[in-house]
């Protein structure tokens, strides 16, 4: 039987930055991951830029139901500390919107970065290696067996491999199947940020408008985010969709505000003054794009001059562009979701360790926790500082 110090399964963002810290610290460390390929989710991410942390990263951004946990780690290892780590790579890097920092170039140079970290801290990754089974052992710590029948002990035993997003990339439920072994609740997972769908009525009525994009505000009760937001043939996506989607559950309704620049109404009203003749949907193309600005003013039947319109139809129809109330029926799942909402339960972890409290020796870091952030590189900084804390003490 091998024995190691640290076993860490997951050859995520989490898991690599943990290992390169306990790697640091002269501790033999083995990574160990069921796909062929490590940091999958760093690869495809950003659309290939990987969008590695947010400039703004505070705990405001996450969203758990114990909402202080986050708060030690992201003091511990900040974004600014992970940025002068892609500095000292020599990685080129731009801020795209909102405080989202890309590389210039490939997420490849951010997963080349953590691998030769981890060969510089003696770092052993082990791929393509499926976990059977995972004990407690009798003199401490725990004996991890594979599928093909090798047993290895180690003191620190780190879960890092994530949660159920996008299982076409290796996404599975093996991190609550463990927690939930040694006792440790589980925060009920769903699917997050992710595009919403609409029921097939609905899809029908406004499956014309896919492909037309917006600059919107979308609210759901007290939460609101303004950011792109796309018509789809099965529902709505882009940014502001995804964010509030981490929020929304299934049938409630959502507002969106298609022109937060403009209040439709008083634009309305100041061209019935100015030029009655004109078309309500011409006008209402000053705000809109014209294919959705048509759909609009032909729902309320107003295909007639502005000046043969009453101010309530004005008035109704401007309700529709600055507070249109819809409500989706479901999402995509987690097939497209960037993020698995929910996880192991963050009252069962030390904030400053992420150790169970009922399982010593035992950690849990990154996505597989109930931590989620939102959409823009704060899920990534998650998983850099949650690592990086464990990697401290493991």
């Amino acid at each position: 039987m091998k024995n190691l110090d640290v076993i860490i399964i997951g050859a995520g963002a989490a898991g690599l930055m943990c290992a390169i810290e306990a790697g640091k610290r002269g501790r033999s460390v083995m990574v160990v991951d069921h796909a062929s390929k490590p940091a999958e989710k760093i690869r495809i991410s950003g659309g290939g830029r990987c969008n590695f942390t947010n400039l703004h990263a505070r705990p405001e951004n996450y969203i758990s139901q114990n909402k202080r946990f986050c708060v030690s780690a992201l003091k511990r290892y900040t974004q600014h500390d992970f940025i002068a780590l892609v500095d000292r790579h020599n990685i080129a890097w731009h801020e795209k919107t909102l405080g989202q920092l890309f590389c210039d170039e490939s997420s490849f140079q951010i997963i080349d970065m953590l691998l030769d970290e981890c060969d510089d801290a003696g770092v052993e990754i082990r791929l393509d290696t499926s976990i059977r089974a995972i004990e407690a052992a009798q003199r401490g710590g725990y004996v991890v067996t594979t599928q093909s029948g090798a047993n290895w002990h180690c003191h620190s035993l780190v879960i890092a491999c994530g949660g159920l997003s996008i299982p076409k990339i290796g996404a599975t439920g093996f991190g609550y199947q463990i927690a939930r072994q040694f006792g440790l609740d589980i925060v009920p997972t769903r699917a997050a940020l992710v595009p919403l769908t609409f029921d097939p009525d609905t899809r029908a009525d406004l499956g014309q408008l896919a492909g037309i994009s917006v600059d919107a505000v979308v609210s759901h009760q007290k939460t609101k985010f303004r950011e792109g937001l796309l018509f789809t043939h099965r529902g709505l996506s882009g940014p502001s969709i995804l964010q509030i989607s981490s929020y929304w559950r299934e049938a409630e309704t959502i507002s969106v505000n298609l022109n937060p620049e403009q209040d439709a109404f008083e634009l309305l009203k100041a061209a019935k003054d100015e030029s009655p003749k004109q078309a309500v949907h011409n006008v209402l193309a000053r705000m809109l794009p014209n294919r959705l600005a048509q759909f609009i003013t032909a729902r309320h039947g107003l295909d007639r001059p502005i000046g043969e319109t009453g101010d309530k139809a004005l008035r109704k129809l401007a309700t529709d562009v600055n507070q249109w109330q819809i409500a989706p029926q479901g999402s995509e799942g987690y097939r497209t979701a960037e993020v698995t909402l929910g996880g192991v339960d963050t009252r069962e972890l030390s904030s400053q360790t992420m150790e169970s409290k009922k399982a010593p020796g035992l950690y849990f870091i990154g996505e597989v926790v109930d931590v989620t952030g939102h959409l823009g590189g704060f899920n990534f900084q998650w998983a850099w500082s949650s690592g990086w804390c464990a990697g401290q003490v493991v």
